[in-house]
C-alpha cells in the first residue's frame, strides 16, 4: 500500500501536517456546528414557554419525578444549564483541532480529539466518534508527536 501522505520525517514535519489535517478540519467543522446548535439553544432559553411542556406537564399520566426534572429544565436556568456545557466542551474541541492542524500543543490536540470520542459531550453527537477516533491515531503516531511544538 502506497503512502500518500508523504514521509513525515520531511523538513518541518510536513508529513505529519497532512496527516493530521483532515481529521482537526472536520473535528473543526463538527465542532463549529455544534457550538451554533448550542447558540441557538441559548437564544432559545430566552424566548418563553413551549406550550409543547406545558401541554406534557398537564399530563396526569406523568410520573412526579419527572414532572419536576422537566419543569427544572424548562426554565430559562434549566435550559442554559444543558447548553453552556455543550458550548464549553465544543469550544475545546474546535480550539484543539485547530491546534492540532497547525501542529501546536500536543495536549490541547489530544483532549479535543478525547472530547470528540465522548458520545454526550463530543461534536454533533455520533458523528465525531470515528473522527475523533482518526484523530486519536494519528496523533499518537511517533512522527506526528515529533512534529507538534
Amino acid at each position: 500500500m502506497e503512502n500518500t501522505y508523504g514521509t513525515m520525517n520531511s523538513p518541518g514535519g510536513a508529513g505529519a501536517k497532512e496527516a493530521v489535517s483532515l481529521p482537526a478540519i472536520l473535528l473543526m467543522v463538527l465542532s463549529g456546528i455544534t457550538v451554533l446548535l448550542g447558540l441557538v439553544n441559548v437564544l432559545q432559553a430566552f424566548g418563553g414557554a413551549d406550550p409543547a411542556v406545558a401541554e406534557m406537564l398537564n399530563n396526569p399520566d406523568l410520573p412526579e419525578g419527572a414532572r419536576e426534572v422537566l419543569a427544572a429544565t424548562s426554565t430559562t436556568g434549566g435550559k442554559l444549564l444543558l447548553a453552556l456545557p455543550t458550548l464549553v466542551l465544543n469550544g475545546i474541541v474546535f480550539f484543539g483541532a485547530l491546534k492540532m492542524k497547525n501542529l501546536q500543543s500536543y495536549g490541547l490536540a489530544m483532549a479535543a480529539a478525547i472530547i470528540s470520542v465522548i458520545p454526550c459531550c463530543g461534536p454533533c453527537a455520533c458523528l465525531g466518534i470515528p473522527v475523533g477516533i482518526w484523530a486519536l491515531v494519528v496523533l499518537n503516531k511517533p512522527e506526528v508527536k515529533a512534529a507538534f511544538t
